[in-house]
């Protein structure tokens, strides 16, 4: 059985969470999120908790019972709270510019990169060098940085690229003659 899906998850004021036909629905101050349950998951509400159990004994159950309990807790700390990532940009004349549901960066490229934001995903950048994506939903967030980071993730020889805040690079030494 797995440890993560013993813990309850308890809701913040603010917060609710409705369960319907193998789905759950979480309403919060930022918006809202659904979610399909899976068959082998059964997801119960007691009093302001949420109790994220498997429907038979089987590895597969436990291991998916443990999967939506922390996809659900994202859920409610995302209506709640939001998720934000923080990128860098390091390199000469690299900068980006986050106007509207777009990002355009120069990173170095004969041209200028405009990444369209996805809905409920947003991007302000705070100094040329920076982007914070934020957003409700954690893996899309996720998935918007990794994607900003992909037009030019960081090289291990001079350290130029797109980075995350908290990413430590591991630098290189350049050939020697």
């Amino acid at each position: 059985m797995s440890r993560i899906a013993n813990a309850p998850i308890k809701l913040p004021k603010g917060v609710e969470a409705s369960m319907n036909d193998g789905a759950i629905s979480v309403k919060g101050s930022k918006g809202d999120l659904d979610l399909a349950i899976h068959h082998l998951v059964d997801v119960a509400q007691e009093g302001e908790e949420l109790k994220v159990s498997a429907k038979e004994e089987s590895r597969q159950a436990g291991a998916l019972a443990g999967t939506f309990r922390a996809l659900i807790n994202n859920m409610v700390v995302g209506v709640s709270e939001g998720f934000q990532k923080k990128l860098e940009l390091q390199g000469v004349g690299y900068r980006a510019k986050a106007s509207g549901k777009s990002v355009n960066l120069t990173v170095g490229y004969s041209h200028p990169i405009d990444y369209q934001l996805p809905a409920g995903v947003t991007a302000e950048t705070p100094s040329q060098t920076e982007i914070v994506v934020s957003g409700i939903d954690k893996q899309l967030v996720g998935q918007v940085a990794a994607d900003l980071r992909g037009f030019r993730p960081p090289e291990p020889y001079k350290g130029k690229g797109i980075r995350y805040s908290d990413e430590r690079v591991f630098r290189k030494e350049a050939k020697k003659k």
